[in-house]
């Protein structure tokens, strides 16, 4: 093969490669600069922590709903981190793609690292008169162990898989996220802390790996589907409003904010997986 040869088939290459790359790397400071402001404001400011805690108590539920709730947070264990990880290594094999696989388990390792490193070493709450005096729970653990699965499954799925794993995945990360708020365990902010920290560790790692672009497959469609069917689906199982109707708007802008960021963090996490 001639020097022009090689030169025509490499080119196009090397620009994939860094097309995918400078991809991940805006979204990783994208997420990681949302990390930042999430956590300024829900955990340093007076009035930050003021809505958050108001945002939580927004939503109610009867003790039947409670305990379905607690059922869908009870599946979030360890045995459920290690059954994921196996899939995404055994996908990626598949596919042929050792580099693929480690990829699923730095981000599910890292991510999960990152969230308890976070919320037991590194932050606190700031106490301010007249405040609620707690702990630190921001990140969600629950939140980020669902959201880290899906992250891996998007960087070592091939494109067939896409929209069921975007689909089911976000309706997983919504339905876990939204229920640590219904059942009191988390704030919002803890929630959108997590899936952020997700976010930043699949679009980072994805920044390490490189890879071709993928091609545009509708990703924010399954995602949207997937999150606003988990809102459905609370709903249907009796998460209301604390103030009734009257209070129909506000708590539809708590869930509403944590099915939005996991769709878009959803359709980010596949934008910046490599084809291969």
């Amino acid at each position: 093969m001639s020097m022009t040869d090689t030169g025509t088939i490499r080119e196009p290459q090397a620009r994939a490669t860094t097309s995918v790359r400078s991809r991940a790397l805006f979204v990783t400071l994208l997420a990681a600069i949302g990390v930042a402001g999430v956590t300024a404001a829900a955990l340093w400011t007076a009035g930050g922590q003021d809505l958050d805690q108001s945002a939580m108590n927004t939503v109610t539920a009867g003790r039947d709903t409670q305990l379905a709730v607690l059922s869908v947070l009870g599946y979030v264990s360890i045995a459920a981190v290690a059954i994921v990880a196996a899939v995404a290594v055994l996908l990626a094999l598949l596919r042929g793609e050792v580099r693929l696989a480690v990829a699923a388990l730095v981000v599910i390792g890292g991510a999960n690292l990152t969230t308890q490193v976070l919320k037991h070493v590194v932050l606190e709450r700031a106490e301010f008169a007249g405040g609620i005096v707690a702990h630190n729970s921001l990140p969600s653990g629950h939140t980020t162990v669902i959201a880290a699965a899906l992250g891996a499954l998007c960087l070592v799925s091939p494109a067939w898989l896409r929209p069921v794993v975007l689909t089911a995945g976000s309706f997983a990360v919504a339905l876990t996220g939204a229920s640590t708020v219904v059942a009191g365990w988390h704030r919002p902010a803890d929630v959108l802390a997590a899936v952020l920290v997700c976010l930043a560790w699949t679009a980072g790692t994805a920044l390490v790996v490189g890879g071709a672009v993928r091609r545009a497959t509708g990703g924010l469609t399954f995602a949207v589907l997937g999150s606003g069917a988990a809102l459905i689906f609370l709903i249907v199982i009796g998460v209301r409003p604390t103030d009734g109707w009257d209070g129909f708007l506000v708590s539809g802008a708590v869930l509403g904010s944590v099915a939005l960021v996991t769709a878009v963090s959803a359709a980010l996490m596949d934008r910046v997986s490599p084809s291969r």
